[in-house]
């Protein structure tokens, strides 16, 4: 990595006062770009690198009392529905900084993606340092996958904690493993996803095999051996929801044994952002039964014992 606080990154949002990604209270920062394809993703606007128009029909006045967007348009992208809202020709809506978005009064047009410098993000963070010295908290990168966008994400973590700001990432592992290992002296914790142990189902639902994955996490722990590691997985109906794919995770986790482990209810918590998207949710109205959750979570403090996080 090469020093450069204007190192650039795209963000779709800097979201404050999270208490569920790293310790304390934290900030997270979340940029976009991602190498999987998860059908549960609940952040569809990460998956794209770069930055996207959304449309929140709902926001909107209607076509009939505002044409605002349809003039600022420099690409004639918008079109008026039969209904009398607005339809977006994805094909036309690129090449310009989405002028639509900014003269929307009722901000009903949407872009998920603002270029941020390291500097200028960590300032944002740094707006909530109170916080993070009283609860251990502070800056944790998300995405998508972080790490994608190699050169801002090191230099933010960097810039961090040269201002003695805590650093998390969560991390799906589908990186490149010098990038990975680079990040780690920058880092006070880490959130790792391990989703499935087979490398087939696991190419089936997220796009790309785990091997990777696998990979980087042992390296990960054995090159950083004081760097705390939370390893998660998403319980997802049709994916991992049974007693043997818990299991079997556990059971690679088992030998790490400074590893601690979460497992994570599926939601639905991402629909509405597809629909913005015009994407159709790959779920669908699938959910998961908290029964059947709760039974998997035995099964894993069965096989890890303590390590296992349990929300109170």
């Amino acid at each position: 990595m090469v020093e450069n606080n204007n190192a650039q990154g795209i963000v779709f949002n800097i979201q404050k006062y999270s208490v569920h990604d790293g310790p304390g209270i934290r900030t997270i920062v979340f940029t976009k770009g991602c190498s999987l394809r998860c059908r549960w993703c609940s952040n569809p606007e990460s998956q794209h690198r770069e930055p996207e128009l959304a449309y929140n029909k709902g926001r909107c006045l209607g076509a009939d009392k505002c044409t605002r967007c349809f003039k600022a348009c420099p690409n004639d992208a918008l079109s008026r529905t039969e209904d009398g809202f607005v339809a977006i020709d994805r094909a036309k809506c690129h090449g310009c900084d989405r002028p639509c978005a900014e003269a929307c009064p009722a901000q009903g047009i949407i872009v998920y993606g603002k270029t941020y410098t390291a500097a200028e993000a960590l300032k944002v963070v740094q707006e909530d340092s109170m916080f993070y010295a009283r609860s251990g908290g502070g800056l944790t990168i998300s995405g998508g996958e972080p790490l994608l966008q190699s050169d801002f994400a090191l230099n933010l973590l960097r810039l961090a904690r040269e201002k003695h700001v805590k650093t998390c990432i969560e991390t799906c592992g589908m990186v490149d493993p010098e990038v990975l290992k680079e990040a780690g002296p920058y880092l006070n914790y880490v959130l790792f996803d391990i989703k499935h142990m087979n490398p087939d189902v696991h190419k089936e639902h997220t796009g790309m095999s785990n091997e990777r994955i696998l990979e980087n996490f042992r390296m990960l722990v054995e090159t950083c051996p004081d760097l705390p590691i939370t390893a998660r997985t998403p319980v997802i109906p049709g994916f991992n929801d049974h007693g043997p794919d818990v299991r079997a995770i556990c059971e690679f986790l088992k030998p790490f044994e400074r590893v601690q482990y979460e497992l994570l209810p599926y939601h639905r918590l991402g629909t509405q952002k597809y629909i913005f998207l015009d994407r159709v949710p790959p779920m669908g109205d699938v959910t998961l039964d908290d029964k059947k959750f709760s039974a998997l979570r035995k099964i894993a403090v069965a096989t890890l014992g303590d390590r296992v996080h349990i929300p109170r």
